[in-house]
């Protein structure tokens, strides 16, 4: 303890006491207190020896010190507490514990020219010397490797309370590349390690879940969509390396396909969650179409047709796994020839054949009737082409038919729509962000904001999933969506909603209702409810964390369109692009909206410091009094209240009267951000009156 601090424990000098049973006096008592102390001092520094002296805990030293300064110095600032009491701490240990070793095992790690082994290090962590580890099973000729790294970012990454703003993809990619390097794998061996740590997370689901956690959906999305996007972003880089010449005998391809290959003796890790066992078995049984009909031709795959549909198989999430990779081109359909890779079905297994898919019949022509709409809406698309068809839908058809194809695009082709995922969040954006008209006036906006509101509140709806947002951080698309959702807010809150408006109708599409869902997509975006300084500090130290900010997403967002090359988003997948995958080429600034920026800046005041009083004149007062007044007035029908709710309030609002009159209690139609201004206020008032007792506790909540 430094003088500066006080103990946790509750330590008292000697008192008066009387003598106990036993005769034991205060003085006695004082004494073992001592000795316990001094015991303890013992027992600690003993521990900490020990600590010091081993491997892996001068590997996270290391690490802390090299990543964490500020929490190494705390440390340092300690050890040299214990410097200065050597000669007495040294009276109370053994022989064999020395200040001296203690100080020095912790003092080297932070010499410069202490640099272990990286492979030495990152193996000394990870602990994996046994033979039954399976990660110890992942790499050959016994070699042991370390592919923890790969289960905490995929772990880290299901934290739904942390979005982040770049694209896992690019993560994934360049830490393939760094643990292949340091463990001095081969490509089999890592990709191997990435796909069993994928299916690990995908076990790791337990549903249902309960509160704003990701789902099994989002862990679907690393194993069968990023991590294929990936392994893409990998090959490609080989590929532009070498060349086209050769490209099926590249190293990188070859690891692949014996990686996948080798996921067959996995079979705990491969059984599908329940929800996927249809999808499943048509994957397999597809394989094993594709199988007899090889057989037919002669073995001749550039012959096979489709024409024995009869065939069932058993399916896995390797069946799943091959799909998403033969989709991207990173393998071929020889695939479906791998030995024991179709499972046929015994007498009592169940499985359903393939069934056509309603994107047939909608890329045929038939109208978006409501069976067709729903069929779709559950079934994701398989192309970019149906997705095109879509958006050009979603775009120019009329009103019915842009709600449905907001609805089908934010169905199961968001969030299960792994073979071209990356389209799909990139046209959701782009239907958040209809193109303005030429008359670029505010009422020409309004105007036309108004004209697209039942496809926007259908798209924000879809969009506001728990799995969904959290999909659009995975993708790194958080920044776009922000800058998609801001314009949106500000048009939407400034709208005053028709004198007829009533909240009580069911399935209304109001001013009221998009802009509350677009503002609530907002508001997940970022810690909206931290002061603005634990955004950028950490500890004493002020180290910089990665919390985002509103300024800090629209100053990504812009540097995107500066830099559109530097993005992870817009990593080739391999397959084609559609009208809706264009880069944003229009810079962003919160000045621009003053609604919103008004309320940015008076929710930071009102997080940082209390909340100043209003006057009776200030127009924010008198919204206040009308929300006041809606309150009181549920309250008083049930009995709650008989008081004036806000006469208990001496620093904000005033004055509201708990008359009976129904044109008192009309409510009031003004824009959104008008009511956003006055609730700070409204908020003040209750809680004043909870603490002189005008309503209690579980009532104002």
């Amino acid at each position: 303890m430094t003088q500066d601090q006080e103990s946790v424990y509750p330590i008292e000098g000697p008192q008066p006491m009387d003598m106990d049973v036993k005769g034991v006096s205060a003085v006695k008592q004082n004494e073992q207190r001592e000795q316990l102390r001094r015991r303890n001092i013992v027992m600690a520094l003993e521990v900490l020896h020990i600590m010091a002296a081993d491997t892996k805990i001068q590997a996270f030293l290391r690490l802390i010190c090299l990543n964490m300064p500020d929490k190494f110095s705390v440390l340092s600032q300690r050890l040299t507490l214990i410097e200065a009491h050597k000669m007495a701490l040294e009276r109370l240990l053994p022989t064999s514990h020395k200040i001296d070793d203690l100080v020095m095992y912790i003092w080297r790690v932070s010499n410069l020219d202490y640099q272990p082994n990286n492979k030495r290090l990152v193996g000394v962590l990870g602990n994996l010397r046994s033979s039954n580890s399976m990660l110890g099973q992942l790499t050959g000729a016994g070699r042991a490797a370390c592919w923890i790294i790969f289960d905490i970012y995929m772990e880290n990454a299901m934290d739904g309370r942390h979005l982040g703003g770049i694209s896992a993809i690019e993560i994934i990619k360049e830490m393939s590349k760094t643990a292949q390097a340091i463990n001095e794998a081969s490509w089999q061996e890592t990709f191997k390690a990435l796909w069993i740590s994928a299916l690990r997370l995908v076990q790791r689901a337990r549903e249902p879940l309960e509160g704003p956690i990701p789902h099994l959906d989002t862990r679907l999305c690393m194993l069968l969509a990023l991590i294929p996007l990936a392994i893409a972003a990998i090959l490609k880089e080989e590929t532009d390396a070498c060349g086209a010449e050769g490209n099926k005998s590249l190293p990188r391809r070859l690891g692949l396909v014996s990686s996948l290959q080798d996921l067959v003796q996995y079979s705990g890790l491969l059984v599908p969650p329940s929800s996927l066992v249809n999808v499943a078995n048509a994957a397999a049984s597809k394989a094993a179409i594709f199988r007899a009909n090889c057989k037919v031709v002669g073995g001749n795959p550039s012959m096979i047709g489709q024409s024995d549909s009869s065939t069932k198989a058993v399916g896995n999430m390797l069946h799943l796994i091959v799909e998403a990779c033969i989709s991207r081109n990173l393998i071929d359909t020889t695939a479906y020839l791998w030995p024991g890779y179709v499972v046929l079905p015994g007498h009592s297994k169940d499985t359903s054949l393939p069934q056509e898919s309603p994107w047939v019949n909608f890329m045929q022509g038939a109208p978006l009737s409501d069976p067709l709409k729903n069929a779709l809406i559950a079934t994701p698309a398989s192309s970019v082409a149906e997705l095109d068809k879509l958006y050009h839908i979603a775009l120019n058809g009329s009103e019915q038919e842009k709600s449905a194809a907001a609805k089908i695009v934010c169905g199961a082709s968001l969030v299960r729509g792994w073979n071209i995922q990356e389209h799909v969040v990139r046209m959701v954006v782009k239907l958040l962000s209809p193109p303005l008209p030429s008359d670029s006036s505010l009422q020409g906006s309004m105007s036309h904001y108004l004209s697209q509101k039942s496809t926007l509140n259908a798209i924000l709806l879809g969009v506001s999933y728990v799995d969904a947002v959290h999909i659009f951080s995975l993708y790194g698309m958080v920044p776009d969506v922000a800058a998609a959702l801001m314009p949106l807010c500000e048009a939407f809150g400034s709208m005053p909603p028709p004198s007829n408006h009533r909240s009580t109708i069911v399935d209304e599409t109001s001013v009221y209702s998009v802009f509350s869902c677009a503002f609530l997509c907002l508001l997940r975006l970022w810690k909206f409810y931290k002061p603005p300084q634990e955004y950028c500090l950490a500890g004493r130290g002020g180290s910089v964390r990665l919390e985002l900010t509103l300024d800090y997403l629209v100053l990504m967002h812009n540097s995107r369109i500066e830099f559109p090359n530097s993005s992870a988003t817009s990593t080739n997948s391999g397959s084609s692009t559609g009208s809706f995958d264009e880069v944003p080429t229009q810079p962003i600034y919160i000045d621009s909206f003053p609604k919103l920026r008004a309320w940015y800046i008076q929710n930071q005041a009102c997080i940082a410091s209390t909340l100043s009083g209003l006057g009776n004149t200030n127009p924010v007062h008198q919204v206040a009094n009308k929300i006041l007044s809606m309150i009181c007035r549920k309250m008083t029908k049930s009995g709650v209240v008989s008081g004036n709710l806000s006469s208990a309030s001496s620093s904000s609002v005033s004055g509201s009267s708990l008359s009976t009159s129904d044109d008192s209690y009309q409510r009031p139609t003004l824009p959104a951000w008008e009511f956003l201004e006055a609730v700070p206020y409204v908020l003040e008032a209750v809680l004043t009156a909870c603490y002189h007792g005008r309503i209690s506790s579980r009532d104002m909540t």
